[in-house]
């Protein structure tokens, strides 16, 4: 195959944002990623020869000078931060990598710092590699290509545009990155987006090269993985870590990117430790689990509790959207706060009825060697290596 992963850019925003917060505040972090794949992923020698070979390319790669340039026009990236990107390479040590029984077996650890930038491609690499290979072997490619292309133009004349004409403030950003068919598809679907979506409904990517090279908004705050990290924190109490990590990202960005992540501990432990001061600091929330109408009107009721203007607000929802949910949910909250959505997968791996999208995370399994948990507002998304702390943390978290 061709190198999949061709600039360090092609990775969402988030990913730059939480790295400049772990080199400035959390140099020390040791982290261990591992890689899941929730439904069914058979693996064999040729796609995991070649998933080694796209790794050794992206171990090739660093940043020009105009990458560096258009990250640094980001008002919220340091000076500094550029300074260590300069000397950024990904380090092939950092990746262990193993073919089980035609189960792929792939570990990230090392420094935070360091291997944060791996996630986003390698879930890339895996998803284009199988592709590939299914396509090939089936000599179907220009059956697919085209399945997709009439999927994704049917959503913007059937769906999008119906939608953009009730209501003329629908908003919405690709963040289909990690679960991509391909970067050929993924680059070729945004430009389709940003030329056909009616309204400029289209305001963002949460993919920093295209969100350059087709002049759109990158998009993205921060990840799991990031409010995860407080979870392991020497000096820091367990059921505050959450709210540490509020105050640490307030602290690095002044108020910007402010919208806060609210299921990492599930939305009622969220609802604790965010209060007033932190529901003034930040634009709003993001939603990622769990019912989102139920969940809107909950956050709409914790601003009124505490007389802010819901309506002040932004919520993000981005939780295996489509163009028919996100239309509910806009029009369950239309005139009382702001919405917007981060939609992924439907738009960046619908082949259907020929192929199937997959369903991969990579996701942090422990923190200078201690467990760290994610408890989701949907059990299926829960994620713990050790039952004992998952039940510790769900414990602290609803004292």
């Amino acid at each position: 195959m061709k190198q999949i992963i061709n600039s360090l850019l092609d990775t969402d925003l988030y990913k730059f944002t939480m790295q400049q917060s772990a080199i400035r505040q959390f140099s020390d972090v040791w982290v261990k990623y591992v890689f899941t794949s929730r439904n069914p992923l058979e693996w064999n020698k040729t796609l995991y020869d070649e998933l080694l070979n796209q790794i050794d390319n992206f171990c090739s790669l660093s940043f020009n000078t105009n990458e560096l340039e258009y990250l640094a026009s980001l008002r919220f990236i340091k000076r500094d931060y550029i300074e260590f990107l300069k000397l950024y390479r990904p380090l092939r040590e950092h990746v262990k990598v193993q073919l089980i029984d035609n189960k792929l077996d792939l570990q990230i650890e090392g420094p935070w710092y360091q291997t944060i930038l791996w996630e986003i491609p390698i879930l890339a690499m895996i998803s284009e590699i199988y592709y590939d290979y299914i396509i090939k072997r089936d000599n179907i490619a220009k059956e697919v290509y085209a399945q997709g292309k009439n999927n994704l133009l049917s959503k913007i004349n059937d769906k999008l545009l119906k939608t953009c004409d009730k209501y003329d403030d629908f908003m919405f950003s690709e963040f289909g990155t990690r679960r991509r068919f391909s970067f050929d598809w993924h680059s070729e679907a945004v430009e389709i987006l940003k030329s056909k979506s009616p309204n400029n409904s289209l305001i963002g990517t949460s993919n920093v090269y295209l969100a350059k090279k087709y002049d759109l908004l990158a998009v993205g705050t921060n990840a799991h993985e990031y409010y995860q990290v407080g979870q392991a924190l020497s000096g820091v109490q367990l059921g505050e870590s959450q709210k540490y990590m509020l105050q640490a990202w307030i602290n690095e960005y002044r108020g910007d990117l402010g919208i806060a992540l609210s299921d990492t501990l599930g939305t009622k432990k969220f609802l604790k430790d965010f209060d007033i001061y932190f529901a003034k600091l930040y634009d709003g929330v993001r939603h990622d689990s769990g019912d989102p109408i139920k969940w809107g009107n909950i956050i709409i009721d914790h601003y009124k509790s505490m007389r802010i203007d819901p309506k002040t607000k932004i919520l993000l929802f981005s939780d295996s959207l489509d163009f028919d949910k996100a239309l509910d949910i806009h029009s369950a909250f239309s005139g009382k706060t702001n919405v917007t959505f981060g939609i992924g997968t439907y738009l960046m791996n619908d082949f259907k009825p020929i192929l199937s999208p997959l369903n991969i995370v990579m996701k942090l399994q422990s923190v200078n060697g201690r467990p760290v948990a994610k408890i989701s507002d949907d059990e299926g998304k829960t994620i713990c290596e050790d039952e004992d702390f998952l039940h510790y943390l769900k414990k602290v978290s609803n004292e």
